[in-house]
């Protein structure tokens, strides 16, 4: 079994995602290390790169910042196994395609194996062309996250029956960040799933408010936030690690009651 689903066995899980490097890696391990003690279930790391499509301008800004303290794919590799001493949850990378492929799939792939990583996920990477990365992810026990969004329609049963780790459920068309509604009919993408697989499915894109996690949790098997952290980040710098602890603490409670 997937080490991932370990994040759904207790309940609807909270997911956090957490930009490596911003400000600078010795913050991002408080950070990351406050969340779990908070009740996070699986924590998403982003790995930083330059022209990120997928992100609104609070999460660029994010990676900007990373990649201007110096933060190397190299660096975060080291960082994760430092983390796993003592954090036990489920950790996923978010990043590019581009960034795997400069890295080199084999070499990227072990290194995840090596320093504990249990999954990734690649925004631009089309269902269609998985292949070019899923063989060598496979080879390593690393799963690779799929994504379905509301455009994928047809799609959506495809993507599921093939899925591993968790479904990514894109909440809204465009970007990440804050929204203040989603309007996307989620349970009926979450209905496809069900009919096609049993591996669990998480909403992300747009949630910031514990109103807003609960009820996508409610439809799914969980909650996913970045953009909300991220600016909790920006704005407390190193002190964040306090302020993500107790954001977390109550984006869990509010998922815990559904």
């Amino acid at each position: 079994m997937s080490n991932i689903r370990k994040a759904f066995e207790n309940g609807k899980a909270f997911i956090p995602f957490i930009t490596c490097g911003d400000p600078d890696l010795e913050t991002t391990a408080k950070v990351v290390r406050a969340a779990a003690d908070a009740g996070a279930d699986l924590i998403e790391l982003g790995i930083p790169f330059s022209d990120p499509t997928a992100e609104g301008p609070v999460i660029q800004g994010a990676n900007i910042r990373a990649l201007a303290g110096g933060v190397t794919t190299d660096k975060i590799f080291d960082f994760v196994t430092e983390l796993r001493r003592d954090v036990k949850i489920p950790l996923v990378f978010m990043t590019y395609a581009n960034v795997v492929f400069s890295y080199g799939g084999e070499r990227f792939m072990s290194r995840c194996k090596e320093s504990g990583i249990d999954g990734i996920i690649l925004p631009d990477l089309p269902y269609e062309e998985k292949d070019e990365f899923s063989d060598v992810s496979k080879k390593y026990g690393i799963d690779m996250i799929s994504l379905i969004a509301p455009t994928s329609e047809d799609r959506a049963a495809m993507i599921a029956k093939d899925a591993e780790g968790f479904i990514y459920i894109v909440s809204s068309l465009g970007v990440t960040g804050v929204r203040s509604e989603i309007n996307t009919d989620i349970s009926r993408i979450v209905k496809v799933i069900r009919e096609n697989t049993d591996v669990p499915c998480a909403v992300g894109f747009g949630i910031s408010e514990p109103r807003q996690a609960q009820k996508m949790a409610g439809i799914s098997d969980g909650a996913i936030v970045g953009s909300a952290i991220i600016k909790i980040i920006e704005q407390y710098g190193k002190d964040s690690p306090y302020y993500v602890g107790e954001y977390v603490r109550l984006m869990k409670e509010a998922v815990s009651g559904v």
